[in-house]
């Protein structure tokens, strides 16, 4: 097996397990959204669901392409809460300020990553 399709069911797994921690606790994930977007609860959930198919999606070769393009329209959309995060860190002491601020970049890697899969 290849690095690159290695990576791939990596980063599959990554999404399914965090889009199903949506479901399991999705009162931490609203926490997350800024106050601005209207109705926290369900895009909460629609992430959850949107991780989770395009997850199983990034590993079926017929639909790699499209997934890993959602993934990265995912990664794009749900900046705007690490950035809410980074600029309120107040609000979520548990989180180290630096790790709050290392997400941001973290993003960048995420889209990147899944650009290989395009």
């Amino acid at each position: 097996m290849s690095v690159k399709l290695l990576l791939q069911f990596v980063l599959a797994l990554f999404m399914v397990v965090a889009g199903v921690a949506h479901f399991r606790k999705p009162r931490m994930f609203m926490g997350i959204m800024p106050p601005y977007l209207p109705y926290p609860r369900e895009l909460v959930l629609l992430s959850g669901v949107a991780e989770v198919l395009l997850g199983v999606l990034l590993v079926v070769p017929q639909t790699t392409r499209l997934a890993a393009w959602g993934l990265v329209a995912l990664f794009v959309a749900v900046f705007p809460a690490n950035v809410h995060m980074a600029l309120h860190p107040e609000k979520f002491r548990k989180i180290p300020r630096a790790l709050l601020w290392l997400r941001l970049p973290l993003q960048g890697v995420l889209i990147l990553w899944a650009l290989w899969y395009t």
